[in-house]
């Protein structure tokens, strides 16, 4: 083996020099910081990242493990041989500041203090005496360390230790956007962004070098305009089969059309926040994919982000999306996709996501958690949000507890990163600037949004197509066997719960008053299922409009099918819960407007016990209950106007743990990225894993090779995103305990596999002891 000194190496003993992994990351990184305006400084944090492999001590080891482990600081055994992050970033202190002195040039160096010491362990908090702790990198003597680096990386690669001279104060101050912004995150929002820079060359070189394989695949997106011609074309094939069947004049058809034409039109108005205010049933998906195509050719924007609230229902979008422009053009990443960081890995490191493709589809949690986050998987993706259109569907599912600092981020987004924001949905929130009497209301809104339909009054009008039935009592719940002997008068019908518990009693109470087998669905099953059952619902439905096929028809589900799911039923019972969830339900009743004679659907909403544990839920109700009292149209966007500040009023604070405080501290970049991200928590990770089931023979022959590729250590983001199908996310707790009883196996760290198979039931999906998992079990 060479004696220069390495940063990798292979498995066979291959040598990654580290002088030339330094150049390469540096020039990764500055192109990837391009579009932040920082090329400079992410290509210094680039150069100097790992200028602590250059300790005679670490080469020693290095040579000795001979493993691709041995640079990971997370799994290496303890000694002062075995850190390295801590070396660049006390040579980016000492450096800047001499070069700039005073406090201005130790804020700056502050800055690559944070980026090169967490590119490992993740963005850490600030702590005085910064220059000797030096955020949790481990290092027990990190001026050693530094010392040992400098001298042998003066002697072999003296170049690559001097700060550019282009890179002057003047440049330095120009590339930060915080003191310019009176926005309260732009400066740690970008300082995160600098470190995704840096993480994903750093991966990105390691992989190269690992698996030029997978460096391979990278290249095979198309372009946007191709994405944008295929949804075209897509498009233009359904308006003629439209046209054929004689519907193009029916009011839902003129009416998606209109939606489209406008969507089109508004897409070349200047980048910012647009909202798309569409019924359900108005075909507001892919108009607002086709929105987010055009505007991203317009302006010149790299992606578009597809975000949808429930993880439960990503598969349908992503399969509507797949089915257009092919599975492998479509990434689908959710929580169930990322495996346990917390002991970082060379598989863990090849296996997170970076989004490096033109169309992303992903949830809230991926995309809100990922910009608040401290942790290398979660940041490697944020500098390819910059320069991106992001859709919000159901926009008025953001969680109220965040929304402050959700609001925030996209407000720096918008302002600073060329991002444009389409808060996509049939209810839409009030998400302007407020202030209130109780100042912890107040609320720091988005910029004023662009309307892209010039008359929602109209459209709401043209595509009213059900009838309300409320009950006349909204705080009496009805007893489960009143509700089934009113279910049992309709053969065909559709009753969305709020609780698995409450759709598995409902499901055996049909199923033993008619002696038929009634369908379920809820997030206790898994994606593939899901979308299995989804798939059957649809053929029976066609069969009965077909008349090949009158055998009853009645589903229960939880409110996961209110999102993404595009199914037509004549009749609807709704639980309820808030005046946004009843509508989106009434967006699955002559969704077509088919029913004959131009009848109207039916929406029935009755009243169940909503448990303590389902605050929002709860609150929604009691919202729902006060608009209704007050009279009128309850789905018009006039009774939004008035349910969601009563909605919102009832939770206590926009930013319940205080999370934008951590990050607030502009005037010496003094930030807290770690306690922040530990804060923001929209499903708290440390608390689940995720099970792949193998839930039926079929989909155990789709898992099995994928499993076997896991056990043998071929970890990647592809393998996960197939596999991601099949998994459901459990509390740990639980997982934990059928562990010790032999019932799951774990793959890889927060990924197992169910063996006890009985335990998946062929109708509830995963259950703890043959019992639906209820809402302290599934993480949603």
């Amino acid at each position: 083996m060479t004696s220069e000194p390495l940063a990798h190496t292979g498995p066979n003993g291959e040598a990654h020099l580290l002088h030339e992994h330094l150049q390469e990351v540096a020039r990764l990184a500055k192109e990837f910081a391009a579009p932040l305006n920082s090329g400079n400084w992410a290509y210094i944090a680039g150069l100097w990242h790992d200028l602590g492999k250059y300790r005679p001590g670490f080469q020693q080891y290095i040579r000795q493990v001979n493993g691709q482990e041995a640079h990971i600081e997370g799994k290496l055994p303890s000694g002062s041989d075995k850190t390295h992050s801590a070396a660049g970033a006390l040579h980016a202190l000492h450096t800047l500041e001499g070069r700039f002195g005073g406090p201005t040039g130790g804020a700056l160096a502050r800055v690559l203090a944070y980026v090169i010491a967490g590119h490992h362990a993740g963005l850490g908090d600030w702590v005085a005496g910064l220059d000797t702790r030096l955020l949790g990198t481990g290092a027990p003597n990190s001026e050693r360390e530094y010392r040992e680096s400098l001298t042998t990386a003066s002697e072999h690669a003296p170049h690559l230790l001097a700060l550019p001279d282009s890179f002057t104060l003047a440049d330095a101050l120009a590339a930060i956007p915080g003191p310019r912004s009176s926005q309260p995150l732009t400066t740690s929002l970008w300082i995160r962004m600098l470190f995704s820079a840096l993480v994903d060359a750093d991966f990105l070189d390691t992989e190269r070098f690992l698996d030029i394989g997978q460096a391979e695949r990278r290249a095979g997106y198309p372009s946007l305009s191709t994405y944008a011609q295929q949804l075209d074309t897509h498009l233009a094939v359904k308006a003629a089969h439209v046209a054929q069947l004689g519907r193009d004049q029916d009011p839902v058809m003129l009416a998606r059309t209109q939606v489209l034409r406008q969507c089109l039109t508004k897409a070349q108005l200047p980048p910012g926040v647009f909202t798309l205010t569409v019924p359900t049933g108005g075909g507001k998906t892919l108009s607002s994919l086709s929105f987010a195509l055009q505007h991203a050719l317009a302006h010149g924007r790299q992606r578009v982000i597809y975000a949808i609230p429930y993880t439960s229902i990503i598969e349908q979008t992503a399969d509507v999306f797949g089915g257009i422009f092919g599975t492998d053009h479509v990434v689908e990443h959710h929580s169930q996709a990322d495996t346990d960081d917390r002991e970082e890995s060379q598989r863990s490191r090849l296996a997170c996501e970076n989004w490096d493709a033109p169309l992303i589809v992903t949830t809230n949690v991926q995309l809100f958690e990922s910009l608040f986050a401290a942790r290398t998987s979660r940041c490697r993706k944020l500098h390819n949000i910059a320069n991106s259109v992001i859709v919000l569907d159901e926009a008025q599912l953001l969680p109220p507890d965040f929304l402050q600092p959700i609001l925030d981020a996209l407000n720096v987004l918008v302002t600073h990163y060329g991002v444009t924001v389409l808060l996509c949905t049939a209810t839409q929130p009030t998400l302007g600037d407020s202030t209130r009497f109780d100042p912890r209301q107040n609320m720091r809104g988005l910029p004023p949004a662009t309307n892209i339909i010039d008359n929602e009054t109209d459209l709401f009008t043209a595509l009213q197509r059900v009838d309300i039935q409320w009950p006349a009592d909204l705080h009496a719940s009805l007893p489960t066997a009143e509700l089934v002997s009113r279910l049992v008068e309709h053969d065909c019908v559709l009753v969305i719960v709020n609780t698995r518990k409450d759709a598995a009693e409902i499901m055996g109470a049909l199923d033993a008053a008619t002696g038929d087998t009634t369908l379920h669905l809820s997030a206790a099953m898994c994606g593939q299922h899901r979308a299995d059952v989804i798939a059957k619902i649809r053929l029976r439905l066609k069969a009965r409009r077909d008349g090949t096929d009158m055998r009853a028809l009645r589903v229960v589900s939880t409110q996961l099918v209110e999102a993404g799911v595009d199914i037509d039923f004549p009749v609807v019972f709704r639980a309820l819960a808030g005046l946004d969830s009843v509508a989106q339900a009434a967006g699955r009743c002559n969704r077509e407007g088919l029913l004959p004679n131009g009848q109207r659907g039916r929406v029935v909403v009755f009243v169940r016990e909503i448990p303590k544990l389902l605050q929002q839920v709860r609150i929604g109700a009691q919202a729902t209950r006060s608009v209704v009292q007050s009279g009128g149209d309850a789905l018009t966007p006039a009774a939004f106007e008035r349910y969601f500040p009563l909605y919102y009023a009832d939770f206590s604070s926009r930013d319940k743990h205080g999370i934008v405080e951590h990050l607030c501290k502009n005037a010496k970049f003094e930030f807290e990225f770690r306690s922040a991200a530990d804060k923001f928590r929209l499903v708290d990770d440390d608390d689940q894993a995720t099970v792949v089931v193998p839930y039926t023979s079929k989909a155990a022959a789709s898992v099995e090779p994928l499993v076997a590729q896991l056990s043998q250590g071929t970890t990647d983001r592809w393998l996960l995103r197939k596999l991601q199908r099949y998994t459901v996310t459990v509390r740990r707790k639980l997982v934990t305990t059928w562990q010790a009883r032999g019932d799951v196996r774990e793959l890889v760290p927060g990924l197992y596999l169910l063996v006890d198979e009985p335990r998946y039931h062929e109708r509830l999906g995963l259950t703890p002891e043959d019992q639906p998992l209820d809402a302290a079990s599934l993480v949603a």
